[in-house]
């Protein structure tokens, strides 16, 4: 589930399908996974500012019986090796492969772990001191909003994915009061982000 992190106290956290990679119901082969345009320029200007990089997913395809975790180390493993092609790396895979209605134990499971919940993010703190008030989200969901609000990290929406579907959720008001910053692409958002972060002169960005 992890890969080397580097100390401090600030991160982005990510979601992965329709962030990062193109979505795709349930993807349980490497073939499918296709990295989303400037996805590797944006991880690598986190890695050059020092900003963490966390990958927070939800891959229930496991407790469906559609892939392992096995095969979705080996996804991210592949994930991991197509950014380094291009001087980028990402810093921790977080997933929850739990799902409350399908599959059989220990997958099927109310967990804390599954956006919108903040099990993730929580566990991240944990392990690496983070400050979650510092750390913001980048994602495409509903879910993503929700769980960023509850986590006390600043969202960010992009409008790949389900991003212009959950854009006209959030104009309708039919979330409740989640706002967020609205972005065409990963690469905006994080351009975004750096900027907050220096307007603000946040000593972990």
């Amino acid at each position: 589930m992890l890969v080397n992190a580097r100390a401090g106290s600030s991160a982005v956290f990510l979601d992965r399908d329709g962030t990062i990679n193109e979505e795709v119901e349930y993807l349980a082969r490497p073939e499918q996974l296709i990295l989303l345009p400037t996805v590797a320029d944006a991880v690598r200007l986190l890695n050059e500012k020092g900003i963490r990089v966390i990958v927070v997913t939800n891959q229930s395809g496991i407790a469906r019986g559609y892939f392992s975790e096995d095969q979705l180390q080996q996804i991210h493993t592949i994930l991991q090796q197509k950014l380094a092609q291009e001087g980028a790396h990402i810093d921790r895979f977080y997933y929850c492969p739990h799902h409350p209605d399908y599959g059989e134990e220990p997958y099927r499971q109310n967990c804390e772990c599954r956006k919108p919940h903040t099990g993730m993010f929580l566990q991240a703190a944990r392990d690496e001191k983070l400050d979650l008030s510092s750390c913001y989200l980048v994602g495409d969901k509903v879910s993503d909003l929700e769980a960023a609000r509850a986590a006390g990290v600043k969202a960010v929406l992009v409008l790949t994915g389900f991003g212009i579907q959950t854009r006209t959720l959030l104009e309708r008001g039919t979330i409740g009061d989640i706002s967020a910053p609205v972005m065409p692409d990963l690469l905006t958002a994080v351009q975004w982000i750096v900027r907050d972060c220096e307007s603000h002169e946040d000593p972990h960005c």
